[in-house]
């Protein structure tokens, strides 16, 4: 062969090389579609191209309406509907089930009984939509609990387990819409459901290692205790609740700090009426009555001491004074007054009295009174 033609076929070579790289790997330009389906690589057998192109396949524009539960209108086919959503809940397709969430929302609103049928296997599936990270789902989700929360109250309380580290934890991200929704949800919830069989569900939240679930619980709870009423408060514990306010007013996050002083607040309302209605004395105070404890002395019997006084400096504002006990309290009794730089003598009448010393030398008493040296 001669030197001419292996030339040709050196030449030759990268520029089939070339083509066959090219023709085996094609890139993928088409965008990809909203209900998570993955960018197709174009192939013999793939589907059509869409006559409008634009940097690849045109995406179909999908606008999700979020409808507040007041303007939501009944199902024309109810029956239809019900043998179709939890299938639908189900579907991977995100749009179907913001379609499915929303017919659970009108079937709470307009068809509660029915629904009611479904409650159990549809509230894990709401508590999936919820974790979704897609927003558009999560919130449309949220929304629903807001209405089954309303519909069902009480019902609901066997699916509060599933439903409350979601709720906490949207509450508390970032995505402002999504924030929202889940703290309408929770609004919901503490305003349809009985505080005596909630409070007990949030208050381990309390304790989380995560300090916006603690904040968030904290709010809830808080909302939550003035619900019980005079005779709830006496039921559920006082101490107890006390207890838990004197913790979170301590807490990291300023948003639990708040909801402990206003937990706080309700407290002492709560306690001075009672105090007043025990004593049969509706139009004296609970200072007026000898039998009556005041929240202070109730604060210090119940908590530390600088958990009294964080309460009571969250409440009225004056810190309890801390408790003086041993040789000030017996000098004291005895008519005597420590002061900086010796002993201050009160004269009584008999009494011995302790001069301060200076230099080591005892200072002279007041005239009348017998000193001692140190």
């Amino acid at each position: 062969m001669s030197d001419g033609a292996l030339q040709d076929l050196k030449s030759a070579q990268p520029a089939g090389l070339e083509k066959s790289k090219d023709s085996s790997v094609e890139p993928c330009n088409a965008k990809p579609v909203l209900n998570g389906s993955k960018c197709v690589k174009k192939e013999e057998k793939a589907l059509p191209e869409c006559p409008d192109m634009t940097n690849g396949c045109e995406v179909a524009a999908v606008d999700v309406e979020y409808i507040d539960s007041e303007n939501l209108t009944d199902l024309p086919d109810v029956d239809a509907s019900l043998s179709t959503l939890l299938a639908r809940l189900e579907s991977k397709d995100w749009v179907k089930t913001c379609e499915a969430l929303n017919n659970v929302r009108q079937l709470a609103i307009y068809h509660k009984e029915r629904l009611q049928e479904l409650l159990e296997p549809l509230v894990p599936l709401i508590v999936k939509s919820v974790k979704n990270p897609r927003s558009a789902l999560c919130k449309t989700a949220l929304m629903t609990c807001a209405d089954i929360f309303k519909a069902y109250g009480e019902l609901m309380v066997d699916s509060i387990d599933l439903l409350l580290m979601p709720l906490f934890l949207k509450s508390s991200q970032d995505k402002r819409f999504v924030c929202e929704a889940a703290e309408a949800a929770l609004m919901s919830m503490t305003s349809w459901i009985s505080p005596s069989v909630l409070l007990p569900k949030m208050q381990p939240y309390l304790k989380n290692k995560n300090p916006r679930i603690r904040a968030k619980a904290s709010v809830c709870f808080s909302n939550s205790v003035p619900r019980l009423g005079v005779e709830g408060i006496k039921e559920y514990g006082m101490d107890k609740l006390i207890q838990v306010a004197a913790t979170q007013l301590s807490d990291q996050l300023p948003e639990s700090r708040e909801a402990a002083r206003k937990l706080s607040l309700e407290l002492q309302a709560f306690y001075e009426k009672s105090q007043a209605s025990s004593s049969g004395e509706g139009d004296s105070t609970p200072a007026t009555s000898p039998e009556a404890e005041s929240w202070e002395a109730f604060c210090q019997s119940k908590l530390s001491t600088l958990s009294a006084q964080a309460i009571l400096r969250a409440t009225v504002g004056v810190p309890l004074a801390p408790k003086e006990t041993g040789i000030p309290v017996a000098l004291k009794e005895a008519g005597i007054a420590l002061k900086e730089g010796g002993i201050s003598i009160a004269v009584k009448e008999g009494a011995v009295l302790v001069a301060p010393k200076e230099d080591g030398a005892p200072v002279a008493p007041k005239e009348g009174a017998t000193a001692l040296g140190c």
